[in-house]
């Protein structure tokens, strides 16, 4: 089974968030997801939190050979996660 890191479009229309996952492979964007990661709210301003991640979760997941998509990679490089 091949494991990827990606996001999973939440919302309304017109006011998405993301929760980040990891999935099979297989699995399309929106189905169930093997272990949720955290979320992204790119709609969040000022105080409130835009991101939540489980680093420790994640270093796990990347550490068993689970892969990144171009902008979970974007969002890990900037809070500093990365394979142990």
């Amino acid at each position: 089974m091949s494991v990827r890191l990606r996001f999973k479009r939440m919302g309304k229309r017109n006011r998405p968030f993301y929760r980040l996952a990891a999935f099979d492979k297989e699995q399309r964007r929106d189905g169930r997801p093997l272990e949720i990661l955290g979320y992204y709210n790119p709609f969040e301003t000022g105080r409130t939190k835009k991101y939540d991640l489980k680093a420790d979760r994640i270093r796990h997941w990347l550490s068993v050979g689970a892969q990144p998509t171009e902008n979970v990679a974007v969002v890990l490089r900037k809070h500093g996660i990365r394979r142990d």
